[in-house]
């Protein structure tokens, strides 16, 4: 009888720990999410988007929920450029060289045909900066199923949602304080008036750990804020010159709020970096 009380109860405490087991996986997978969006192609439908009206229809294809973090970047290059330390922040202080040349270690990691064409060793004839001491050719693979910059098209379509959009001015929201980190907001305390350097410095103002403000319509974070985000485009000015700079998006901790609207188009050179400039990855579908 006694045997049969002991295995009575090292059978209950197995059903036990079994459970508790699996509602602890599953609790951990609540937590987190599909690191990656499926976004449906189609039309512009925000009409906040520069994009919008130009006739211009985006395939579907996959983004990532959230910038590019440390983590992330030490696990593919086993390094840490980043000025403001943490895993769980974004990386940063890379310029758009780095995250092509990530993009194509993460695809091999991965299994994935890298995107990208690289010669670091020539100097790309449309490159027309004065300051790019780098001008690597960057070419595409067409077909290639491996992790890309998004084009400012793709990453304006995202930030404003897709076929889900409800219009907003930044990505998510009409109020830049529910999604975006901007100069203002990323310190110890709210600033305002108009954008000062000084002030941003004395109030320790930073990058924030990703996936803390609001999600836009399509569960995307910090598509407003945080961290500007290389684009593959090269900008095109008034004029319709173009070859000294990349197109970068979303504003980041240190600048204005204006530069949170999804349609702002920021440029920086490719060989630049700083501690607001990141990206995200996307992948065709």
């Amino acid at each position: 009888m006694k045997k049969s009380i002991v295995v009575l109860l090292m059978a209950v405490m197995v059903v036990g720990v079994s459970a508790c087991s699996n509602s602890e996986e599953a609790a951990t997978t609540q937590q987190k999410p599909d690191p990656f969006v499926l976004v449906e192609g189609g039309t512009f439908m925000n009409a906040k988007s520069w994009f919008y009206g130009k006739n211009i229809k985006i395939p579907s294809f996959y983004i990532g929920r959230y910038e590019v973090s440390q983590r992330e970047w030490i696990e593919v290059m086993g390094g840490n450029p980043s000025q403001l330390k943490s895993n769980s922040l974004p990386v940063e202080m890379v310029s758009w060289y780095d995250a092509v040349a990530y993009c194509n270690k993460r695809s091999e990691l991965e299994g994935y045909e890298p995107y990208y064409t690289i010669d670091s060793a020539a100097k790309d004839p449309d490159n027309t900066s004065e300051h790019d001491d780098l001008k690597w050719i960057v070419t595409i693979n067409e077909g290639a199923d491996g992790y890309r910059l998004p084009t400012a098209a793709e990453w304006e379509y995202a930030a404003g949602g897709g076929q889900a959009s409800k219009g907003y001015l930044y990505s998510g929201s009409n109020k830049a304080d529910e999604v975006a980190w901007n100069w203002m907001n990323a310190g110890d305390k709210r600033l305002s008036g108009n954008w000062n350097w000084p002030a941003i410095e004395s109030n320790h103002n930073r990058t924030k750990a990703i996936g803390t403000k609001k999600a836009n319509e399509l569960g995307l974070y910090d598509m407003s804020g945080n961290v500007r985000e290389w684009c593959w485009d090269w900008y095109v000015d008034a004029e319709g010159n173009s070859g000294s700079y990349r197109v970068v998006k979303g504003g980041g901790w240190i600048g204005d709020v204006s530069n949170n609207e999804i349609s702002f188009q920021g440029k920086f050179e490719a060989n630049g970096f700083g501690p607001d400039q990141g990206f995200r990855v996307v992948r065709g579908e």
